[in-house]
């Protein structure tokens, strides 16, 4: 008899354990469900912020600066304030074989990128080396990719827009605005 209450005894002690864990567990899951959702609102007041940032810099303060016939301005200390102009512009898949188009036969097709490839399974080295010598010949469809980078893009709608040539604004999605830069006193 002395051991089946040392057996309910142990076992009791064992189920206390187990609550007591599934009591820190449970606590632990609560505390991590806080730390994502205080994340998540962090995040959503850091888009905001940026929001409000390129409202001012894009909007508020070229709208001032213009208004007192100014683009640029030195403050008293030593930092100044500047608005130049900025530029982006993005190729839509909608679009993408218009503008490769349009870039071809305006003479700049060369920044369009050509990229072919083929993907080769597991242990197909010997294929693969075969293939880069004698590519299609051997039967393998490549993969060809073409695209424009977006910095080179960029640059390029600068360019032309600034030397008062024909850039597709709608073809290219182009968005023409101006940025307030600050530099700082060293």
């Amino acid at each position: 008899m002395n051991k089946l209450v040392e057996q309910m005894e142990k076992d009791q002690t064992e189920v206390i354990d187990k609550t007591s864990n599934i009591k820190s567990l449970a606590d632990e899951v609560k505390r991590l469900r806080s730390m994502e959702d205080q994340i998540k609102n962090m995040e959503e007041d850091l888009k905001n912020k940026k929001k409000d940032l390129e409202r001012v810099s894009g909007e508020v303060i070229p709208t001032l600066l213009s208004e007192m016939g100014l683009s640029s301005l030195k403050l008293a200390d030593g930092s100044a304030v500047d608005v130049r102009p900025y530029y982006s512009a993005t190729i839509s898949i909608a679009n993408r074989e218009k503008a490769y188009n349009w870039l071809r036969l305006n003479g700049l097709g060369d920044i369009i990128k050509n990229e072919i490839s083929v993907s080769f399974g597991r242990n197909e080295d010997t294929k693969a080396a075969d293939y880069a010598v004698l590519a299609k010949g051997q039967g393998y469809q490549p993969t060809q990719k073409l695209k424009v980078e977006p910095m080179t893009l960029k640059a390029l709608v600068r360019e032309r827009i600034e030397a008062g040539k024909e850039m597709p604004t709608d073809i290219f999605n182009v968005f023409v605005g101006n940025r307030t830069k600050i530099t700082r006193k060293q």
